[in-house]
């Protein structure tokens, strides 16, 4: 039996779509939020809308300039050149407190609608040097919204052990590869679908499709 509600948090990227999908196979309603916060492109805005319009679901903006105000980071300021990962340091395009000011505001609006279950796509597995991707603070952030609001919230990560390759087998199994592969924006340029392919967001995306399409050429020959 399917739960009944849920909100996701949504940014129109690969893994917050293919999140929104296992979400409308395991909820009866499903609430989208995302957050307009001074990113560098507005065009992932834009695919949110649509792919929440696509996809039949309610569609919320919450404008969080502040964030932008506060921090310095290549997602939000272009005069920022975008660094690659190397393992050693904190990459430029980490926006700091991001996913705890996201998930809080989410929490706070689906208290409001009566709603206990987040979910977000974030991910440990392919760790790109962000803090607020690993389980450990989910985990912890779930007891803090709990007690911060009195509330039983449960915090939802069904992509948070998986690599980029079997992200993209669960799109694939929920029938939307298609519209991941075409219609998100994953890319830190803000080019639709394939991206440019040279950032390091555009890397992991293309490796972990490259590997999918690998093991499903395996399987089929």
């Amino acid at each position: 039996m399917r739960e009944t509600n849920a909100l996701v948090l949504f940014s129109g990227g690969q893994d917050s779509t293919t999140c929104l999908y296992w979400a409308k196979k395991h909820f009866e309603n499903i609430e989208t939020i995302t957050f307009n916060y001074g990113q560098r492109h507005s065009s992932e805005l834009k695919a949110a809308a649509d792919i929440a319009e696509n996809a039949g679901v309610p569609f919320r903006i919450l404008e969080l300039p502040l964030l932008n105000a506060i921090t310095e980071n290549s997602l939000t300021r272009k005069d920022m050149p975008i660094e690659v990962f190397t393992g050693n340091s904190t990459p430029n395009t980490l926006v700091e407190g991001r996913n705890m000011l996201f998930l809080t505001y989410a929490a706070i609006y689906a208290k409001s609608k009566g709603i206990s279950n987040l979910i977000a796509g974030v991910n440990q597995t392919d760790y790109s040097g962000y803090p607020d991707c690993r389980d450990t603070f989910i985990r912890s952030i779930n007891v803090t919204l709990n007690l911060a609001m009195d509330y039983e919230f449960i915090v939802n990560t069904p992509l948070m052990h998986l690599t980029k390759a079997e992200t993209w087998k669960m799109a694939d199994e929920l029938g939307v590869f298609e519209l991941v592969r075409d219609k998100t924006v994953t890319c830190y340029e803000g080019i639709t679908g394939n991206g440019c392919g040279i950032c390091p967001s555009c890397k992991l995306r293309g490796q972990g499709l490259e590997e999918y399409n690998k093991s499903k050429i395996y399987q089929n020959g």
